[in-house]
This record gives structure tokens, sequence and C-alpha cells, in this order.
């Protein structure tokens, strides 16, 4: 009986570990070497795990609104960076930079935003490191807390 609830434990104790570790992607469906800026309008913001969604309308080619999610990090890991669940709202203008999708739909994994007051988030998977976009400069940030100067992301 107790080498049976013996064994039973360490069971459940691989399977707690293991179950997070399965549900879990990475991030090989967005095309990580190409960062993109997109002007937009905040639609929704899902601030849940495993991953915060924002939602936002920008300006197609042809002019009309064009709607795309991306993903960031969990609520904890982005809390950490000085996001909240308020740090964006539906209406609010931000800029988004984004990977994009392989597919070239409109989704993508958020490198960083800036708001609309120029400060900066970034995402808790390492964004804000890539140099393939104009980042513009002269932007401190809530995402780089009291660094003034040249935008680190």
């Amino acid at each position: 009986m107790k080498t049976t609830l013996t064994a039973l434990s360490i069971l459940a104790g691989v399977l707690a570990v293991a179950s997070p570790a399965l549900a879990h992607h990475g991030n090989a469906a967005y095309d990580g070497t190409v960062t993109i800026l997109k002007d937009a309008t905040v639609t929704k913001l899902s601030w849940a795990n495993p991953h915060t969604v924002i939602e936002f309308d920008v300006k197609g080619d042809n002019g009309q609104p064009v709607h795309w999610a991306a993903e960031l990090g969990s609520p904890s890991a982005l809390g950490l960076l000085g996001w909240t669940k308020t740090s964006v709202s539906p209406g609010d203008k931000i800029t988004v930079y984004v990977h994009q999708a392989k597919t070239k739909n409109p989704v993508g994994r958020i490198d960083h935003v800036v708001l609309a007051d120029g400060s900066s988030l970034r995402d808790s998977a390492g964004g804000g490191g890539n140099n393939d976009v104009d980042n513009g400069g002269g932007r401190g940030g809530r995402g780089g807390r009291g660094r003034g100067g040249a935008n680190p992301y």
C-alpha cells in the first residue's frame, strides 16, 4: 500500500509539471527575423493566461480597416515589465511593432508597442531587440522605466 501511494504521488507530481509544458507552444509560426510597424487603433485587450492578446485595426492598402490579433506573454510576466490590464483600451491609438505570422495573415507576436504619450511597453518574450525597423528616437517609456533619450526598443 505504501509503495502504491508513493508511486501515485510521484506520478501526480510528474503530470503536474508536464501538463503546462505540453500545452505551451513556441513562436515558430511567426517571422521573428522581421518586425513590421503598424499604426493601430486598439479594439480589444484580452488580459488572460496563457497569453495576453491585443486586437487592433490598421488601415489596409486599399484604405479599408484590417483587423489584427497579436499575442504577448502572460499577464504576470507583462506585469513585471510595467503592463497592466488598463495599459491599452479599446479606442487607444498605438504603434505596434509585430512579428507577423509566416502565412502573412493579420496575426502575430508583439515585439513592443508605443503608446500615444510616446511611452513604450515591450513583450516579455525578449521583444525590442530587432533592428530591421526604424524604431524612432527620443522615447523613454514605461517599459524602460525612467530611461530618457533614444527608444531602447
